[in-house]
């Protein structure tokens, strides 16, 4: 049973977060609808939706949800195929319901399988994929769409030369800005004095400032001038009934079609899955340490793009960007998410003229911390100390997030897990050891807490080199489970190899429950235990490590 939470009770902190997130939250939105072939108020509407209706119904403190820049391509091929976007709103529809069968079926828990370097390699990708993308923004060279987190851009290029295209678009205001916006950014959070205005977030006051600069530049006649192509373009409608025929609904006609089922699962599953990797990775965010319940998540999910649809938004996921964002800026509940989607509706309808005012350049400063807090070299050496089997999945992952996107990223980085953990597996099966008598070799065989099928080969090994004449302990006092293959390795071992080369064996701890007793031969060399013996000696062992790691 979850217990009530105060929504209020950080409303100082969460307000300031909200804002900053607020500020980052804008032009993704409207660059993601703009790369996704969609009308430029549906990323907005699905930013609404996703920081108030889903913030609202999420259990998570930190996450943000909104129009995720992984969903692009599967929008815009959605678009083009379906041939009408009200046609593509009825397949978001059907994508949130599944995703709320989803989270009845209890499919978040797939989440507790993500590695943690996997995690951790994926945020730093991210990390790295936003610089890159962010310093053209920086030096005023804006060719790309803000929030595009690909190497690979439309052009034909790629992040690297778009940064060796800076040059060729130098915009010195852009500069001026941005490096104004950075001293204030980084200089928030060290000055003392600074320190103690914490309703006033550094990024607010970083925007603010770089709007009265260009204003000045502007009304001076100054080359500094930073142009319109240059600033935040949120599309401003002039009347009423203006602002209401942007509002696009679902053509439920489309339900016959079987092509808007196949765009519906695919943005289901592919909305789902970036969900849980974003929630996993915003609670490694969370200072305080929280857990979000992830099939709970999924319902939010699954009723958020429900929402959005009727409204004519964009699918929607959690996205670790904002998500980050909120983290940085010091968030501690989920208010924080909701106050973001509030800001963005009355943004919307109340003062967009102001908005469009921003540069695009202070924005990036803002992001491209995020971006080094996601990727600090911190980070990296962490992960060097523990060792190759740690190092690798997330070099690996975050490689692969950067040149390639985050999904083939996360599957290179669990499978290359996953082959470092059967690989571990093997080795750790059993240890062996020799000794010298009279008549031959005592042989040590100690098997670990569990041996699967998968060490069926390693242990087929080692009894095939065991010598004739030799005497062998296969101990499994320590062993808590045994696959029936390799029970059935053993008892062959014992009863045909064994008695032909002369080879004497001795089990010592094999549990009742693995029925060795069952073949006469072994009779005499098994040690029972009961299950309740079992059980209470695993208990103690927990209590041990539990003592020892609270002291």
């Amino acid at each position: 049973m979850s217990k009530k939470v105060n929504l209020l009770a950080n409303l100082k902190s969460d307000f300031a977060s909200g804002l900053v997130v607020f500020l980052v939250a804008l032009p993704l939105c409207l660059g993601i609808a703009m790369a996704s072939g969609a009308p430029l108020f549906s990323g907005i509407i699905a930013g609404i939706v996703g920081g108030i209706v889903v913030g609202y119904l999420s259990t998570s403190n930190i996450s943000v949800s909104g129009p995720a820049a992984g969903l692009t391509a599967i929008v815009l091929t959605a678009v083009t195929d379906l041939g009408a976007f009200d046609v593509f709103l009825t397949a978001v529809f059907i994508a949130g319901l599944i995703q709320l069968l989803l989270g009845f079926a209890k499919a978040g828990s797939i989440s507790n399988y993500f590695p943690t370097n996997v995690i951790e390699g994926m945020l730093a990708g991210i990390g790295i994929i936003i610089i890159l993308k962010q310093l053209p923004h920086a030096f005023g060279y804006d060719n790309d769409f803000e929030g595009d987190q690909s190497f690979l851009e439309s052009d034909g290029g790629n992040a690297f030369s778009s940064l060796f295209s800076i040059f060729d678009f130098l915009q010195i205001g852009s500069i001026v800005i941005t490096v104004v916006s950075m001293v204030i950014l980084i200089s928030w959070d060290k000055v003392p004095f600074l320190k103690k205005l914490k309703l006033v977030p550094g990024a607010l006051i970083a925007v603010a400032l770089g709007v009265i600069m260009n204003e000045i530049f502007i009304s001076s006649g100054s080359a500094l001038a930073v142009g319109k192509e240059h600033l935040v373009s949120l599309p401003v409608p002039s009347s009423f009934e203006e602002f209401k025929a942007i509002i696009i609904t679902p053509n439920l006609s489309g339900v016959m079609n079987p092509q808007v089922w196949i765009v519906a699962f695919t943005i289901a599953i592919v909305a789902s899955i970036e969900t849980l990797l974003s929630i996993e990775a915003a609670d490694r965010m969370d200072v305080q340490k929280r857990f979000t319940d992830t099939n709970k998540e999924l319902k939010a999910q699954g009723i958020g793009n429900m929402v959005s649809s009727l409204f004519g938004g964009l699918p929607l996921t959690s996205v670790i960007v904002r998500s980050s964002a909120n983290s940085a800026a010091g968030a501690k509940s989920k208010m924080s998410t909701i106050i973001h989607g509030f800001l963005l509706l009355i943004t919307v309808l109340v003062i967009p003229m102001i908005i469009n005012k921003i540069p695009l350049a202070t924005l990036a400063a803002v992001l491209i911390l995020v971006g080094y807090k996601l990727a600090k070299p911190a980070t990296f050496k962490h992960f060097w100390e523990k060792g190759k089997y740690q190092f690798i999945p997330f070099i690996a992952t975050l490689l692969a997030v950067v040149f390639l996107d985050l999904l083939k990223g996360v599957a290179l980085g669990i499978i290359i897990s996953v082959i470092f953990v059967l690989k571990g597996n093997l080795k750790r099966a059993y240890s062996f050891k020799k000794q010298e008598y009279v008549d031959g070799d005592i042989i040590h065989i100690d098997l670990a807490q569990e041996v699967s099928f998968l060490n069926k080969a390693a242990i087929k090994l080692t009894l095939n080199e065991i010598p004739e004449n030799s005497k062998v302990i296969i101990n499994a006092q320590d062993t808590v489970y045994i696959s029936h293959d390799i029970l059935d390795l053993i008892r062959e071992f014992k009863v045909t190899r064994a008695v032909n080369e002369n080879i004497k064996v001795k089990l010592k701890g094999f549990k009742k429950a693995y029925e060795l007793e069952n073949t006469p031969e072994l009779k005499n060399h098994v040690t029972f235990e009961s299950y309740y013996d079992v059980a209470k000696r695993v208990m103690v062992k927990k209590e041990k490590f539990k003592e020892v790691y609270q002291n």
